[in-house]
């Protein structure tokens, strides 16, 4: 059996196989229109290399969801309002900056403020992270447009759970499973948090400026630790051990997945036929 992973787009879902990436939307008019493509080969050899297939998988997700994201908007859109993939790239850009400010440089600030002791340091910066990042998708979330992304992120989570149990891919026997599951990118945020927070309790200085460049130096290690983790977990989430380690994320899932409706769950049934 093919592993298959997903992410929700704008009113859609792009899922994806080793060999290729399938997008599925559904459009101003009501259609579902899709969009598939072959993987590059470069990321489908790195993929199965141990450790660096972390970081790559982070960078293709990272590519492949301004390209699903972009084409995804545009379907809601008229001709003349359709944004451009340089658009698209600047948007995305600006975000990833915003992102650094938020989850990198705000907690650094906020406990240098506090203490200059490295263990307390460390502790109370991780921990910071983790709030600021809860704090931030519970305000998204409120949002209409982050209310849907999540319901189609819910949809995707389930048509996945009916194909791993080789049920029919209809809709009625995908409403019978969870919107949560252990291989979620939500989990694998929680488990960077978790391991940036091993790993940076070794990583001092007492200039700010270079405790803020080695945390984003040290970003694909944490990444590819991070990435191994989840596979373990996903592999062996019925063992104790990795269920605990997973748990977090798991957790979290209850906000950033909702439940889908019919409509929904066809779109991302759509996109898991396509792919395969």
């Amino acid at each position: 059996m093919e592993l298959i992973g997903g992410q929700a787009v704008v009113e859609g879902v792009m899922m994806i196989s080793p060999k290729k990436v399938a997008i599925s939307v559904r459009n101003e008019k009501g259609k579902i229109v899709s969009k598939v493509e072959e993987r590059e080969s470069l990321f489908r050899t790195l993929r199965k290399v141990f450790f660096v297939r972390g970081i790559f998988a982070l960078v293709e997700m990272l590519r492949l969801g301004v390209k699903a994201l972009s084409w995804s908007s545009n379907q809601q859109l008229k001709k003349e309002e359709q944004i451009s993939s340089g658009g698209m790239a600047i948007t995305m850009l600006i975000s990833f900056a915003l992102g650094i400010g938020l989850f990198v440089a705000l907690p650094l600030w906020v406990a240098g403020l506090i203490t200059e002791h490295s263990f307390w340091f460390n502790l109370l910066e991780g921990i910071l992270r983790m709030l600021i990042f809860l704090a931030y998708v519970l305000i998204i979330a409120q949002m209409n447009d982050v209310k849907r992304l999540f319901e189609y992120h819910g949809a995707e989570h389930m048509a996945v759970h009916c194909y791993e149990a080789k049920k029919p891919l209809e809709v009625e026997h995908v409403r019978r499973f969870s919107t949560i599951h252990p291989r979620c990118g939500t989990a694998f945020i929680f488990l960077v948090f978790l391991v940036s927070l091993i790993i940076f309790s070794f990583i001092w200085s007492e200039h700010w400026w270079l405790r803020f460049g080695l945390r984003l130096a040290l970003i694909p290690l944490v990444a590819g630790i991070a990435y191994e983790l989840l596979r373990l977990g996903s592999k062996y989430h019925d063992r104790l051990w990795f269920r605990w380690l997973l748990l977090p994320g798991l957790w979290f899932q209850k906000i950033t997945t909702q439940e889908p409706d019919r409509k929904q769950i066809e779109v991302a049934l759509t996109s898991l036929k396509k792919v395969l």
